[in-house]
């Protein structure tokens, strides 16, 4: 198997022995489609990396040479024509750069040491400055620049599992190192920060911070970030455990409180969303470049394409994508454990857009009522309610909005900022996923008069569990400050996430919510496992 290789100098190996790519212009071109690969590449694109603006009449033809002379190296499946230009072919696993990423999506939500692990190898995939040779192409200084802040997104993420792991002491020559080369970096001034206090270096943690103010004011008139400065505040105060091993994770009581509470329509689950990977496809359709940030791309979208395009982009990715997970389909297994004990129905609450917990719910043979956020058109601001039955009614009246919503009949879900919707007029789907999308949202001050009252009363009056909710997104937080303000919640409530960061404990510290450090699938696996609810697939 041929094994490309970006990560460092451009190299080709067949069954580990190097193959020979000819003149810089095949360098060129196969860089480029390395770094698109699996996806088409045009002509006119190529052209202009190698030519400039101003190509010679026979860069045509010359390309089809180039092209030609690259598929007999590399075999004519591999390389295909597709118009407008040409497209490389690889397996999963034949490419570095696929592989690194791979990786990092596997270390998310595994344990500490498996991270590392992960993230170790992933690490050494690189052998030097990704494309080096082509630093000085027009066509490659962008590339070059993101491949280096993948590595840096690595390298971070490898430290925060080694300091999740307990190796403080062993991070910190190699993080004042980066924070030397990298002053303006925050994260790994913040991991150094903690690696130092960790290591009862109180003093230097907090000399490091007034070093990366003065810093950061000096050359870009800037405070350091809310993060930054939050984190600050916790060494100040030594709010913050020595050795994160040391706070014990969730007992067996934990488990069997938590799970008799659900079961007794007591406590309220909150399903947070990772919507990066979506940010990423919706980037790829339009041809922007991702940084996760799903309001960020969806506002240019809007913006330069208009809201069709965008709704209609995110319908084809939601529909085909998010199938049940294990949170889902535990969720979805509670209201027959509800009925059996003759406890009320479960209000699940999600801020997702797409159906995975509908359909979970729907593969244990459940009828349920879905509440959805109306982001756009005439019932904008308000919920409507969608029956079994598939009828769709706006809530107008949110306060006698009480015997069509019975969650002694059956369970409730309640999404958060609208959703997709399968049926064919689309006529409900509606998203709040722009960033001028979440401005309105900040603005609608009444969110809790708008939720029908029989939930509203479930709301005021139960616990929480929030798994996988992210507080440091800032647009997640507004449900919380619509529906609570800034106060503390009354019950006693837990928030599951796999890797808090310092400036969520303390956001979540603030409203006496507690942070539970493990990953949600594994959270939820404990939970079933007292429960009796099979987390295996779904029927169907």
């Amino acid at each position: 198997m041929i094994d490309f290789r970006v990560l460092g100098p451009l190299e080709i190996l067949d069954e580990g022995e190097p193959v020979t790519i000819g003149g810089r212009k095949q360098r060129m071109v196969l860089a480029m489609l390395l770094l698109e690969a699996g996806r088409v590449v045009s002509s006119e694109r190529l052209i202009d990396a190698i030519w400039g603006e101003e190509p010679p009449r026979t860069a045509t033809t010359s390309l089809q040479n180039t092209i030609s002379q690259l598929r007999k190296q590399l075999g004519p499946d591999t390389l295909v024509t597709r118009p407008p230009g040409y497209q490389l072919n690889v397996q999963p696993g034949q490419l570095d750069l696929a592989r690194c990423r791979r990786w990092l999506d596997e270390a998310r939500g595994a344990d500490a040491v498996r991270r590392g692990e992960l993230l170790r190898a992933a690490l050494a995939l690189w052998r030097g400055t990704a494309l080096d040779e082509f630093a000085h192409e027009p066509f490659a200084q962008a590339e070059v620049a993101r491949l280096e802040e993948l590595r840096l997104t690595v390298l971070e993420q490898r430290i925060e599992a080694d300091l999740a792991a307990g190796r403080h002491p062993e991070v910190v020559g190699e993080l004042e190192a980066l924070v030397a080369e990298h002053p303006l970096r925050e994260q790994f001034r913040a991991q150094l920060m903690l690696s130092l206090y960790r290591a009862s270096r109180q003093a230097d943690a907090l000399r490091y911070y007034q070093e990366g103010r003065q810093a950061l004011v000096e050359e870009l008139g800037l405070e350091p970030s809310p993060a930054l400065q939050s984190l600050h505040g916790a060494i100040l105060r030594q709010e913050l455990p020595l050795d994160p091993r040391t706070a014990a994770g969730p007992g067996e009581d934990h488990f069997s409180e938590v799970v008799a509470a659900l079961l007794d329509g007591r406590v309220v689950p909150v399903i947070g969303a990772d919507h990066s990977q979506l940010a990423q496809a919706l980037a790829d359709r339009f041809g922007l470049e991702s940084d996760g940030d799903l309001a960020r791309i969806s506002q240019f979208v809007e913006v330069t394409k208009g809201s069709g395009p965008l709704y209609d982009e995110l319908h084809s990715l939601l529909a085909a994508t998010s199938p049940p997970g294990p949170v889902h389909r535990f969720l979805a297994g509670l209201p027959r454990l509800a009925r059996e004990r003759g406890g009320d129905q479960p209000l699940l609450v999600t801020a997702g857009y797409d159906l995975a917990l509908e359909q979970a719910l729907l593969d244990t043979g459940e009828t349920f009522d879905v509440v959805t956020y109306v982001a756009a058109g005439r019932y904008r601001g308000r919920f409507c309610h969608l029956t079994p039955d598939g009828i769709t009614t706006p809530i107008e009246s949110p306060n006698t909005y009480v015997a069509e919503l019975a969650l002694d009949r059956r369970p409730v879900v309640l999404k958060l900022y609208g959703c997709v919707d399968p049926n064919p007029g689309r006529q409900w789907e509606s998203f709040v996923v722009s960033e001028d999308d979440y401005i309105g949202y900040l603005q609608l001050r009444d969110l809790a008069a708008a939720v029908p009252v029989a939930l509203a009363a479930r709301l005021r009056r139960s616990h929480f569990l929030f798994l996988g909710y992210e507080m440091r997104n800032w647009h997640l937080r507004i449900v919380l400050n619509r529906l609570w303000e800034n106060n503390a919640l009354r019950y006693r409530s837990w928030a599951v996430l796999g890797r808090p960061v310092p400036l969520e404990r303390e956001l979540w510290r603030r409203r006496d919510v507690e942070v539970l450090e493990i990953p949600p699938d594994e959270y939820v696996a404990r939970l079933a496992e007292r429960a009796g609810i099979e987390l295996g697939k779904a029927r169907g």
